[in-house]
């Protein structure tokens, strides 16, 4: 593949990939006669040929030059990197850079002051609302007890979880629920029945959980991750509802975390936190302002703690937040002796309301992740990686690029991805 293809290739795939998910781009080698039917189906006449088109469509179908409806496409402004990513950019209605590499995870820490960051954590949400739920299941964790309490947190992701695919798996378990675990279910010998319609029935989407983190990546391995997710998870809920529904979103996490935590310490953590509310929620602005308090308590509790036994992630330390660069505004004032801050908690809840709601949906404009407008989206459940190679072996569009100096790559990653199995590290929420 040529520098400039590379170059390109790069943002999307590969282990330190900027946007992994969007664009599959492959290369063949069509001078070797094990790839000769392959470029003949693609009437591959020169080199290099770049196609554009769905996952589907490279698979199963092929491209004639004369052919006039084809969802495959000739690229025919690929002479540099930068014309290359703007033609993408243009089927897209995307805006990548090939500096977007400055903006990785790993420099989150030194690039605070941008909240754009946030954006990337749809992804994670999405990820550790899979995993918690493959938890929920592997420990056989839904008994007539929890019953009730998960059909209550369903219901909240159904209407206001802030991605379109897990809403629309969370609705679709919701539709099944009483089919697959009837009141009668745990008196029966049901138990025994095989249970692979509900090992099928994925929150959000086929491919997730994907095996790694994007936002949430912690410098080591059994740092945030899975916590960091869910705590965005409940963050962006906790805007998202309307006033009516503030008390139930409090009752509704907080059981969820009694019941369905693996984690003893932060179960009793969190519901001695939740016993401390004395008086209902009538605003939504109360239960948000009062999960961030209690975000922030358990920052403080864990900061003494990693810093006694040296747990603390050095990239990520545990912080209050939001921290000045991202919030000028939420501080009135801070008093250096006893570290006390007083909030301006107006602007808080105006930061918390921007920050979990309009930029969390930002994500490339990409509405398929995030739209409510009912539509399939381009990415709807089309996301393939490992956390050792993050290869979107399924993703929403494809490039394959016809050369006579390499081989195809997309059997060796496939086989890379079967070779290396996503492992659930049973993170809690003082790992965050």
């Amino acid at each position: 593949m040529q520098p400039h293809y590379e170059k390109v290739a790069r943002l999307f795939n590969g282990p330190d990939a900027v946007h992994p998910g969007i664009i599959l781009m492959t290369r063949v080698d069509c001078a070797s006669k094990i790839n000769t039917k392959l470029c003949d189906k693609f009437s591959v006449g020169h080199y290099p040929m770049l196609f554009w088109g769905p996952p589907s469509k490279f698979v199963g179908a092929g491209w004639e030059p004369k052919q006039e409806k084809s969802d495959m496409r000739v690229i025919d402004d690929a002479r540099t990197a930068d014309r290359l990513l703007n033609w993408i950019n243009k089927q897209l209605g995307s805006s990548f850079g090939l500096d977007d590499q400055k903006f990785q995870n790993e420099l989150l820490s030194s690039n605070v002051s941008d909240p754009g960051q946030i954006a990337r954590a749809i992804y994670d949400v999405e990820e550790a609302t899979s995993t918690a739920f493959d938890i929920i299941l592997e420990h056989k964790m839904i008994k007539p007890g929890t019953r009730a309490s998960l059909i209550k947190f369903l219901q909240l992701l159904a209407a206001h979880h802030p991605s379109r695919r897990c809403r629309k798996g969370t609705a679709e378990f919701l539709v099944s629920f009483d089919d697959l675990y009837p009141t009668d279910f745990w008196s029966t010998n049901k138990q025994e029945d095989d249970k692979s319609s509900v090992r099928n029935l994925k929150i959000c989407g086929k491919d997730v959980p994907r095996g790694y983190w994007m936002f949430c990546r912690g410098s080591k391995n059994e740092t945030r991750g899975f916590s960091c997710g869910l705590w965005v998870l409940l963050h962006s809920l906790s805007v998202r509802i309307d006033d009516g529904e503030s008390q139930f979103t409090f009752n509704a996490i907080c059981d969820f975390v009694h019941n369905f935590f693996i984690c003893e310490e932060c179960r009793q953590h969190f519901y001695k936190m939740c016993s401390s509310v004395s008086s209902p929620f009538n605003k939504a602005r109360d239960f948000a302002l009062w999960l961030w308090s209690s975000h922030n308590k358990v920052n403080e509790r864990l900061m003494k703690e990693e810093a006694s036994l040296g747990t603390a992630d050095p990239k990520f330390p545990k912080t209050i937040w939001p921290p000045k660069q991202l919030c000028s505004s939420c501080y009135l004032s801070v008093d250096q002796r006893n570290n006390k801050i007083e909030w301006n908690q107006d602007e808080v809840f105006k930061f918390l309301a921007d920050y979990y709601s309009k930029t969390l949906a930002s994500l490339y404009k990409d509405k398929s992740i995030v739209g409510n407008d009912g539509s399939e989206g381009a990415v709807e459940d089309l996301i393939v990686a490992t956390n050792a190679i993050v290869v979107p072996v399924g993703a929403a569009l494809a490039i394959a690029v016809a050369s006579c100096a390499f081989g195809a790559l997309a059997c060796y990653w496939r086989s890379q991805q079967k070779s290396r199995k996503y492992f659930h590290h049973l993170h809690s929420l003082k790992n965050i």
